[in-house]
């Protein structure tokens, strides 16, 4: 019956696929003088830094660069020899001012068998040394669903995808950059899978971020959107579509049917996992989340037309976020722009692709550089 879920999913998980990874731009902006190489990252907090080898479409400038960091906490990929890929862009002044510390903003990336943090967010307007703030771009893997997952004995090794950011990555990066490193001054966002992990993350840990962005994300895994919790399933067992090694279906969060034989015998770590149930605690944190509507309508586009037909169902999980925040008492910058008609969205259809999400980090950027007192 597991198999059977995954399979009716493997349609919607498709739409995590590739679709985020078409947006290819260019390099940030840099200042006019270029240092001959980024600052040292030194190993430390159970990370082994490495450098990047060269790769297609992956900056290496002293402003925009990768690097590569070996952890136990994860198992590595095979994007770059076993290890994980960090992507760092810094402020264009980060060099002239050298006792000038800055805020940042941890980008998350969306699932695809071959998401990569070195070049996920390639092309995005405002993410870029302009922006007078730090972005991290940390490996989120293709189905890590920034969680530690409930079974660790799976073919896919080491799943502890939260220790891995929130007690290696953060440290490591306000340890090696100049950052202000207090929970005003760092916020977290990313796209899709990613949206639903900086909201996970900003509710799990409130003293780290002041600010929490979602740009079509999986914002609700509860039984009211049962289509996503399949596509996440499909991501763990579709190993014919891309996801390998296949997994188990109860991996990340233990069975996702009401009921099991086995521990812990119903979905209850899927609820838990679900945003709204623990929308309470982004209260004091500035949330701002974004969603079209697939073209709207009825019913969803036909599974042919992979970015209609997800962010249509998107679209109803968001709604349902929205609403256990009205029911927390948490102020939120929502923003539903449907099918995109009449509004800055106006031309992307209201799917779930770069060309919406593109205008995401637009309305967003100012909005946290705001929050931030860069502006």
């Amino acid at each position: 019956m597991k198999r059977s879920l995954a399979a009716s999913a493997a349609a919607i998980a498709m739409a995590i696929g590739a679709i985020a990874t078409a947006l290819v731009g260019v390099p940030a902006a840099q200042a006019d003088t270029e240092p001959a190489g980024h600052p040292v990252m030194a190993s430390g907090f159970g990370l082994i830094s490495r450098e990047t080898p060269a790769h297609t479409g992956v900056a290496q400038t002293a402003y925009d660069f990768t690097i590569t960091v070996d952890t136990d906490q994860v198992r590595g990929t095979a994007m770059d020899d076993g290890g994980h890929h960090i992507r760092i862009v810094l402020p264009s002044d980060y060099y002239t001012n050298p006792t000038k510390h800055y805020p940042v903003l941890y980008l998350l990336n969306g699932s695809s068998p071959g998401s990569d943090p070195a070049t996920y967010f390639n092309g995005y307007s405002k993410v870029d040394s302009s922006s007078g703030m730090i972005f991290v771009m940390p490996d989120g893997g293709p189905r890590g669903w920034y969680s530690n997952w409930y079974m660790q004995n799976t073919p896919a090794g080491a799943q502890n995808w939260e220790n891995f950011h929130i007690n290696q990555v953060l440290p490591f990066i306000d340890a090696n950059l100049r950052t202000v490193a207090d929970k005003q001054h760092r916020a977290i966002a990313g796209i899709s899978m990613g949206g639903f992990g900086a909201v996970r993350y900003a509710e799990r840990h409130p003293e780290l971020f002041s600010q929490v962005a979602s740009f079509s994300g999986d914002l609700d895994l509860s039984r009211m959107s049962m289509d996503l919790r399949e596509a996440a399933v499909a991501s763990l067992v579709g190993d014919a579509l891309g996801y390998t090694p296949g997994v188990d279906s109860d991996a990340l969060y233990g069975t996702p049917y009401p009921f099991s034989l086995k521990p812990p015998f119903s979905d209850v770590l899927w609820n838990d996992a679900n945003p709204g149930a623990h929308a309470a605690a982004l209260r004091g944190i500035g949330v701002s989340f974004y969603v079209g509507n697939g073209g709207g309508g009825a019913v969803p586009p036909p599974p042919t037309n992979m970015p209609m037909f997800f962010e249509w169902w998107l679209n109803g999980a968001n709604n349902h976020f929205q609403d256990a925040l009205v029911a927390a008492g948490v102020p939120s910058h929502y923003v539903n722009y449907g099918d995109g008609k009449d509004t800055a969205w106006q031309g992307c259809g209201g799917a779930h692709s770069p060309t919406c999400w593109n205008q995401d980090f637009i309305d967003y950027i100012p909005r946290l550089q705001q929050a931030f007192g860069i502006v």
